[in-house]
């Protein structure tokens, strides 16, 4: 007898499927399925594995009757009701801690092909061109880096960096406790006034989107590198350009863009992006930070462990 479906509507590693099955349930692999198809699948389900996707909001959880746990690739959980999830008794895991390394490795090769012109003068000696001046790079040793949010990838990007003979400093407003070689800031403006790099790995809640607004760059004391591995809505793109355009901000790292793929993107919103990677100061890649083969298998392999442990 089944224990009953299970839409999975993300990339998953093998472990997760054959767990799933050697449990008892019955797989329904939707992992091209939209927003509007959705409704016609998750109806009989009583699980859901997601990613980015869908949004698990009240009206499709409406819709699924049957459901009992939603299991998060990844970390983001805006993506998910979870409120509403609760009050119907529907579990809700995610699996933050499965792609924290492969984002912090991330963060560092994209904050390293900025740093040392990798990106750009590899593209020129393919075409021939042999600049050195022109592509010469700055080293981390001796820089002050601040990292805003000290959760899994905080902190396992804090670790990547402690090898490069840097100053951190961590500003989470939830958790107090860091290793004794890093600053833990009460307040975040002794990150704003201290920094050279800041890298954000935050969730996206009402009280981070648009974080990077005016008003934070205002306050920034010294021009300053930006990352962002977390979240596109967590940093306003147009303060973004606007500050890039000032000198205020010297060069930024983006994995993710407050609209996804690029095809979303509106006509000024695109002109911004293209303009600021043209002009050689910023990297930009397809929210492909916590997706390494590793990670997959990692993040599957924690969400069977929790579906079957908790559901």
């Amino acid at each position: 007898m089944t224990l009953g479906k299970v839409m999975i509507a993300a990339p998953v590693h093998e472990v997760l499927l054959q767990g799933l099955t050697d449990e008892g349930y019955e797989l329904v692999r939707a992992e091209k399925v939209t927003q509007e198809t959705a409704f016609n699948v998750i109806r009989d389900c009583v699980g859901v594995v997601t990613s980015t996707r869908l949004q698990l909001d009240k009206e499709l959880l409406d819709t699924a009757k049957k459901l009992r746990w939603i299991g998060r690739m990844g970390s983001g959980m805006e993506v998910i009701d979870v409120a509403y999830a609760a009050g119907r008794g529907i579990r809700c895991f995610s699996s933050p801690e499965g792609n924290s390394n492969a984002v912090a490795e991330h963060a560092i090769g994209m904050l390293l092909s900025l740093t040392k012109r990798i990106t750009w003068s590899h593209g020129e000696v393919k075409e021939g061109k042999w600049l050195r001046d022109e592509n010469r790079g700055m080293e981390l040793e001796g820089k002050t880096i601040g990292i805003i949010g000290y959760g899994n990838t905080g902190s396992a990007f804090a670790r990547k960096l402690m090898g490069f003979d840097v100053r951190l400093l961590v500003y989470d407003k939830e958790r107090k406790e860091v290793p004794g070689q890093i600053t833990n800031c009460e307040h975040l403006s002794l990150i704003q006034e201290k920094a050279d790099i800041i890298s954000f790995h935050v969730p996206l809640k009402p009280d981070t989107d648009h974080y990077f607004d005016q008003a934070f760059l205002e306050k920034m004391k010294k021009p300053f590198i930006l990352v962002n591995t977390s979240r596109g809505k967590v940093v306003d793109t147009k303060v973004l350009y606007e500050g890039l355009k000032a000198g205020k901000v010297i060069g930024a790292c983006l994995d993710v863009l407050e609209k996804e793929p690029l095809d979303r993107l509106e006509a000024e919103e695109k002109a911004m992006i293209d303009a600021m990677v043209e002009g050689g100061k910023v990297v930009v890649t397809p929210h492909i930070a916590g997706y390494s083969h590793e990670a997959l298998y990692k993040m599957s392999d924690i969400i069977l462990r929790k579906i079957v442990m908790y559901s």
